[in-house]
């Protein structure tokens, strides 16, 4: 074990993100969460897409557009803490594989949830709902916006 050995990243949590591991445990995490929620007994198939839909979208929205700063020490004087996960990928390069893959599977799970909720009117509104909270904040026109007015960083 090397103690006290720096990494050469300036934000290691851009580089978190990237590696196709990540990517894999994200969509196995996906695919429990939607075993665990089909193994309760009084929740239909329709209604486990669309709690699996919007559980998914609801932890993505928090984890990279609500939460701001980074867990660990960046030698950045304090920029990485004024921006979220999102703001901080790939160090706010736009449409990278990690951008667009994060981007195309809440998509795919929309479609799915469509698809197996066979397009019912009120697991359709939520499932667009989930899925456009999620996805506007991805849009580069809003990259370092904030909720009370345009704070540029």
């Amino acid at each position: 074990m090397n103690v006290g050995v720096a990494h050469s990243e300036v934000n290691p949590n851009t580089r978190v993100m990237n590696s196709r591991g990540i990517w894999l445990t994200y969509a196995l995490g996906v695919g429990v969460l939607h075993i665990v929620l089909l193994s309760i007994p009084f929740f239909s198939v329709p209604v486990v897409w669309t709690l699996t839909n919007v559980i998914h979208n609801l932890g993505m929205y928090v984890f990279m557009h609500a939460v701001k700063g980074t867990p660990f020490e960046t030698p950045d004087q304090g920029k990485a803490r004024l921006l979220t996960h999102w703001e901080q990928l790939d160090y706010g390069v736009q449409f990278t594989s990690s951008r667009k893959f994060f981007t195309i599977s809440p998509i795919i799970l929309y479609f799915l949830a469509s698809f197996y909720t066979k397009y019912d009117t009120t697991h359709f509104v939520i499932n667009t709902a989930s899925l456009l909270s999620v996805l506007i904040p991805k849009l580069p026109q809003l990259h370092g916006v904030r909720i009370l007015g345009i704070n540029k960083y």
